[in-house]
């Protein structure tokens, strides 16, 4: 009996050995295994942030159909870098639409960051087509509370990742812009 025992751990740690060893015989199934036609899509290289001196904010001159209002940012003379609207259809809440006017990448998505005037505001963004190029865009209810970095009269910052970091000069037009479309449309009443 006192053999037993020292035979069983023999045997065990035998058995274990022959589990370890063993491993299936080579085969050519690793030889046709599928290799990626094209290599992966990153991102475009980051942008860097464009000089905003003198830059402003002004009216677009250009109502939506919908009765709302447009306003762009930069300088004077140059391309916009930002342009907020309110956008109203009547069957929705009153929503505010910002777009980046920097190159996307087709089907990305971010986080546009407002930052200022006391407040830090972080929205989606996509990657959607403006006037015929990818541009970074986003549409959300004018209620919401990451619009208050630009409803503020100090200056503000406006990053897109990889679309560099706009500085916002001071302005009353947005935080206007945001009073208005927050409040509801007058409805004129009929004539008696």
């Amino acid at each position: 009996m006192k053999y037993v025992v020292p035979v069983a751990r023999a045997c065990f740690a035998a058995s274990l050995c022959l589990l370890v060893a063993c491993k299936p015989p080579p085969s050519d199934e690793a030889l046709t295994r599928v290799t990626p036609e094209a290599a992966p899509t990153f991102a475009s290289d980051p942008l860097p942030s464009p000089d905003t001196e003198g830059a402003t904010w002004v009216d677009s001159g250009r109502a939506n159909s919908d009765d709302g209002e447009r306003i762009v940012y930069g300088i004077p003379g140059e391309a916009a870098l930002l342009a907020l609207e309110c956008v109203r259809d009547g069957t929705q809440p009153p929503m505010l639409r910002i777009t980046r006017f920097a190159q996307a990448d087709e089907g990305a998505g971010a986080m546009m960051a407002l930052i200022g005037n006391g407040h830090m505001g972080r929205l989606p963004v996509d990657a959607e087509d403006v006037s015929g190029r990818l541009a970074w865009e986003g549409m959300h209810r004018a209620s919401e509370d990451f619009w208050e970095p630009l409803a503020g009269p100090r200056s503000l910052a406006a990053t897109v990742p990889g679309a560099g970091r706009v500085s916002i000069n001071p302005s009353p037009l947005p935080g206007e812009l945001i009073d208005a479309c927050r409040k509801p449309l007058s409805v004129d009443a009929p004539d008696p």
